[in-house]
């Protein structure tokens, strides 16, 4: 009878490891397909579609390499929703049958693999990407893709040693001899530090983007939405850029008659492009409709208000309980209860605000990551962005992703435990550390969040009452420039005759355009 019983268990637990397999391989298969989809959204295809077939294969295996890069990035996106929604699932239906796979092991199993497959992605597919684009094979040897193959793997060889050689060389010097004497244990210490060294490195940058990014969301989302009429005049802008389109054709046009203008013909033909671009986008704003003009602006910007509202608030409510409470701070667990309690005090819908908040976070970081004079460059254009920068966006969006769970626990939006190796860092014990972010953190989405909206009030009140139609403020500074700028005007004036003199007649608006503000009519002066 007992033994009976260990082979049904034994069957239970092989089924079950079967199955808990075919799922993350499923979940994998979606995520690298939407990877791909948005890589080839972006990339280049002139590299793609080249006379040298080696070049064409290369690119294409660093492609791979980007896309299952990215993939791990969205899953561990989606780590800590996940596991919440998947414990209110089971609190909801705790006797169904249809969700008995839904379960602690495949919860901690899907954050072991994504743990697994970030780290070996930064530390060795990433760069290996990079080395094997930049590779042209030893001097003296077969060309190919295998001898491309040998020196990325001998340059990147080396780059191991010398961040190995690194890591020791801190860990000594923190640790005084606990890493002297474990030089031997590689796996059990020094992994296990390069990986706690990348995840603060990570967190940091969220830090920082982050409150940037939330502050930018307000900007970036009313330029996309129609605002209503009281906050913009879209038939006066609508005239303007028609005006400004009809003086650029007319420039373009006569092109032949000035000598100076054929100079500058190509930025005149990018400026008549994007006003022409500015200008279909404003006759699409223009037919919205009313419930879209009056509703739907002031409903998102509230949503947005709302939110970082709710995040500071928590991340203040988070700090008290650090000081008073000690299992507020961040820390691992090994077996995952799921479906006994909810991580929220608000049950159901507290857990679905966290699963909100998180993906908000994300979004702003990213949003104040590119928005960053830093990392701006790294922004990726449709259909015109090479491989280095694909392969410098998916190591940032791996950063940013897989310090997110870390990141959201040590702020306190959820009460979520960190699973598997997610746990183990070193700094996530240290009080100091954990109170000096979390105050930081709120410190900085506030300045940031008051800073824009008593700006953007300024400036929507000044549209709204007219008075940026006033005559604007002249300072010493731009009467200077002016004075030049006739001075220089009289001496060309002087000089040019004839059929020369002519040509100031078409010059005369782009100079004052460049040299001084002034308000965007004159941009659409018709040729004098």
């Amino acid at each position: 009878m007992e033994t009976n019983d260990d082979v049904s268990l034994r069957e239970q637990l092989f089924h079950d490891r079967v199955r808990e397999i075919i799922i993350c391989v499923q979940l994998f298969v979606c995520l690298y397909i939407l990877s791909y989809l948005i890589l080839t959204h972006f990339k280049k295809n002139a590299e793609f579609f080249t006379d040298d077939v080696e070049d064409a294969i290369v690119n294409k295996i660093v492609l791979w390499l980007c896309t299952f890069t990215l993939s791990i990035a969205v899953g561990a996106v989606l780590l800590l929703p996940i596991s919440i929604l998947s414990n209110e699932v089971l609190l909801t239906f705790p006797h169904n049958y249809y969700m008995q796979w839904l379960n602690g092991s495949l919860i901690h199993g899907l954050w072991n693999l994504v743990f697994l497959f970030s780290n070996l992605s930064l530390v060795f597919l990433m760069p290996f990407a990079y080395f094997f684009t930049e590779s042209e094979g030893f001097v003296g040897s077969k060309k190919g893709v295998m001898a491309r193959v040998y020196e990325t793997t001998v340059m990147l060889l080396l780059l191991s040693l010398l961040v190995l050689g690194i890591v020791w060389v801190a860990s000594a010097l923190l640790h005084d001899n606990m890493a002297r004497e474990n030089l031997y244990d590689l796996w059990e210490y020094y992994l296990p530090y390069l990986y706690s060294c990348i995840s603060l490195f990570g967190v940091l940058l969220l830090l920082l983007c982050t409150p940037f990014g939330m502050s930018r969301m307000f900007s970036i989302t009313g330029s996309l939405l129609v605002k209503p009429r009281l906050l913009e005049d879209v038939e006066e802008t609508m005239n303007c850029a028609v005006f400004e389109e009809a003086s650029l054709s007319t420039k373009l046009n006569n092109n032949s008659t000035s000598c100076w203008l054929i100079l500058n013909i190509e930025t005149m033909k990018k400026q008549f492009v994007s006003i022409q671009a500015k200008r279909m986008a404003l006759e699409t704003r223009r037919k919205a409709s009313a419930w879209q003009r009056n509703l739907g602006y002031p409903l998102v910007m509230l949503l947005l208000l709302a939110l970082t509202v709710v995040c500071v608030l928590m991340v203040c409510f988070h700090v008290l309980e650090l000081l008073f409470d000690e299992s507020a701070m961040p820390r691992g667990m090994e077996d995952p209860h799921l479906g006994l309690a909810s991580f929220s005090m608000f049950g159901s819908l507290g857990a679905t605000m966290q699963v909100v908040l998180i993906l908000y976070l994300m979004v702003s970081s990213v949003v104040g990551f590119y928005s960053s004079p830093l990392f701006s460059r790294l922004l990726p254009r449709a259909e015109d962005t090479n491989l280095t920068q694909i392969i410098g966006n998916c190591v940032s969006l791996l950063v940013l992703s897989s310090a997110l769970p870390v990141f959201s626990r040590t702020l306190g939006i959820t009460r979520f435990d960190l699973l598997g190796d997610f746990g183990r860092y070193n700094w996530l014990g240290n009080f100091h550390i954990v109170f000096l972010y979390n105050v930081l953190f709120a410190g900085l989405t506030s300045a940031c969040l008051i800073n824009t909206v008593t700006w953007a009030v300024q400036r929507e009140l000044i549209r709204a009452f007219g008075l940026h139609r006033l005559p604007f403020t002249v300072s010493r500074s731009a009467v200077h420039d002016l004075k030049r700028l006739s001075f220089h005007f009289r001496k060309i004036v002087s000089y040019l005759n004839g059929s020369k003199g002519q040509q100031l007649k078409y010059i005369f608006p782009e100079v004052l355009r460049k040299r001084i503000k002034v308000p965007v009519m004159l941009s659409a002066m018709p040729p004098l």
